[in-house]
């Protein structure tokens, strides 16, 4: 069954939005296309969308209500000579033999793969535009200025640690987090994160381990008493275990 001309059509007068499906896939694609190209011109088009090849087409020309209008069956005819509005589905039933998704599996495509050293020459890249106007990580003055900075934290961590005696008591503020008193029980750098650290003995069982964390000990504590906190959350002081109050009047 074709598919009749609309009423007054003039084909080649404009375009139509059509929805484009496949059997081969569940996807539905809004396309615009001339009315004034042929259906041959149609299913080329066609190749671009849902991979399936001209000559193993079959069009069906769907309503917008999904209602089956015909089929667009004649390579010669124009596109503006079939009933077409806008949200109309041409649906492309492939015939050359392949499986449903088949066109969908990438895992089986060769991929292209450039050399770092030849994409570095391309002058159209990404990393050639930010390298012409320094941007980003070709900033080197940011750069320069970002290695500073940090380094700058690191010298002021070092010396706050530096500042904390061994054994000495101490208040713990965290953010988002109460004060906790406890006595360090080591400072310097540790092998699960960079920085400098203090490992302390909490008072109460507030912490996450027992002065070990991996297969390195640092100190030790009863298990839950243990935990290490950055240097500016540590204030040394006289800071004596709080009276929990329990204990009998006389």
């Amino acid at each position: 069954m074709k598919a009749a001309a609309g009423p007054g059509a003039e084909p080649g007068s404009g375009s139509v939005l059509l929805s484009v499906s496949s059997s081969l896939n569940a996807r539905r694609a809004p396309k615009r296309y001339s009315t004034g190209i042929t259906v041959a011109e149609l299913k080329c088009k066609l190749e671009l969308v849902v991979g399936s090849p001209a000559s193993c087409m079959e069009l069906e020309l769907y309503s917008a209500e999904d209602e089956l209008l015909g089929r667009l069956d004649c390579d010669e005819a124009l596109l503006g000579s079939y009933a077409l509005c806008d949200g109309c589905r041409v649906h492309v039933i492939d015939r050359s033999g392949a499986r449903i998704g088949e066109y969908e599996d990438v895992s089986q495509v060769e991929k292209y793969e450039m050399a770092e050293s030849d994409y570095d020459k391309r002058p159209e890249s990404l990393r050639s535009f930010l390298r012409q106007r320094q941007w980003g990580r070709f900033d080197a003055e940011a750069a320069q200025q970002r290695a500073q900075e940090q380094q700058q934290r690191r010298d002021q961590e070092a010396a706050l640690a530096a500042a904390l005696p061994l054994g000495s008591r101490c208040l713990v503020r965290v953010p988002g987090q109460p004060c906790r008193r406890g006595t360090i029980m080591y400072v310097g750098q540790t092998d699960f994160k960079p920085g400098h650290w203090v490992g302390v003995r909490y008072d109460e069982p507030l912490g996450k381990h027992d002065g070990s964390v991996g297969s390195r000990r640092y100190f030790e504590c009863a298990p839950k008493y243990g935990a290490f906190v950055k240097p500016q959350s540590v204030t040394a002081g006289d800071f004596p275990e709080e009276d929990d109050g329990l204990e009998e009047e006389l």
